[in-house]
């Protein structure tokens, strides 16, 4: 247990935990990797290269030095990255060795500053965080096999269709590749896909939301490829899929995971915001609102570049035209002469929508990049809506701490 004193000497490492947390994690990084490259096949090496996972390990660090006195008050953002790790088969034995590299980097550049007495407090603290999610991780492993068709690791599926969704985005089908049942999930949920690159001689996962409804048969994934030529590795894994993954090859994939999730047992009306691929997980809610026979009243707010780049155009309009109470508003950033009048230009601006989805009640799930996130969480906020009505879900790391 750790003592009060050790709690004393955690938090007074706070200060410098704000002013240099980055620091800090990035020569931890560079410590693990140099000793066990090994786990570069884990790790999404592109959040590495755009320093996402340095920056979101810093600020949990901070979080959990802030918060030693009682750290349960941490559990969602601790389910948070609970949900990633599993997603990412990460095991009881990966605490043990970042746990050498965190305190060994702690010592190092803390330098005379890091007193025996302070890397024995860190050690107990990090040990109780590690039991903590350990146990956690280990519940959330047990609900996943309990599913009929669920399973934990890495398992083979098979791509059976792949289907081109605009300009951008592709739609891969994925199914077991020895038969039986895919485990259900709740709409929002994700997927890790794990593929070799040749150009880093690494297996390199990445998560994509599911896009589809609970079907039992298979997933939907629906994947933005990443332009230009000089691609970090955070592109490298969406490019291959476009280019070198066809129907009929074989991906492994991990178990549904993740928080961001529809409330299906509620009645409120909701509306949905996305940008750019940042639908993808919303489509898994409206369809499965759709196929449930729900009457909640739904607005679908969705802002992309142009028409090429818009994907399940048809498949919205062809729901609003079957379902009343389904009201969508389009935003093009560029559009051309002549363009429908139902359509908006510009960025995805809700006081262009009228005060109806502002209805007290009303829920929210937003998804695409952080800016977006945060400019329409506060304009909610502002608004006078309810924050724990408001879902939102950042691809990559999580960075944002929106209060």
């Amino acid at each position: 247990m750790i003592t009060k004193e050790q709690k004393e000497l955690v938090k007074a490492t706070v200060p410098v935990l704000r002013e240099h947390g980055v620091l800090l994690t990035t020569h931890f990084y560079n410590r693990m990797f140099t000793h066990n490259p090994e786990l570069k096949n884990v790790f999404n090496m592109g959040n590495q290269q755009n320093s996402k996972q340095q920056t979101a390990l810093a600020m949990a660090v901070l979080a959990y030095a802030e918060h030693i006195e009682n750290p349960g008050v941490l559990m969602p953002v601790l389910d948070g990255i609970g949900q990633k790790h599993i997603s990412l088969d990460i095991r009881p034995e990966h605490y043990n060795i970042v746990g050498e590299h965190l305190i060994a980097s702690i010592s190092e550049v803390l330098g005379d500053a890091a007193t025996p007495e302070l890397l024995e407090a860190w050690t107990v603290a990090y040990n109780q965080l590690a039991t903590i999610m350990s146990g956690h991780e280990q519940n959330l492993y047990s609900k996943q096999v309990a599913k009929k068709g669920g399973w934990t690791g890495w398992r083979p599926f098979i791509v059976k269709e792949k289907v081109k969704e605009s300009a951008e985005i592709t739609s891969f089908y994925l199914y077991p590749a020895h038969g039986g049942p895919v485990a259900d999930f709740t709409p929002g949920q994700f997927l890790s896909v794990r593929l070799f690159l040749p150009e880093l001689n690494l297996l390199q996962p990445r998560q994509y939301s599911i896009s589809s409804a609970p079907n039992g048969a298979y997933y939907r994934i629906s994947v933005k490829r990443e332009a230009g030529t000089e691609l970090l590795a955070d592109g490298m894994i969406s490019n291959r899929l476009h280019n070198f993954v066809n129907e009929g090859d074989i991906i492994e994939v991990s178990a549904p995971a993740g928080g961001f999730a529809l409330s299906e047992d509620s009645d409120h009306p909701i509306v949905f915001i996305s940008g750019g691929v940042g639908q993808t997980p919303l489509m898994s809610m409206m369809e499965s609102l759709i196929k449930s026979g729900s009457k909640r009243p739904k607005t679908w707010i969705h802002g992309c570049r142009d028409k090429n780049v818009h994907a399940f155009k048809e498949v919205i309009e062809h729901w609003e035209g079957k379902n009343e109470e389904l009201k969508k508003h389009i935003f093009y950033s560029q559009v051309e002469e002549g363009f429908p009048d139902d359509l908006y230009t510009g960025w995805v601006d809700l006081n262009q929508l009228g005060d109806e989805i502002f209805e007290p009640n009303t829920e929210y799930y937003i998804c695409g990049p952080a800016g977006f996130i945060e400019l329409h969480y506060l304009e909610l906020v502002k608004k006078g809506i309810d924050k724990q009505l408001i879902h939102f879900e950042e691809f990559g790391p999580q960075t944002l701490h929106l209060n």
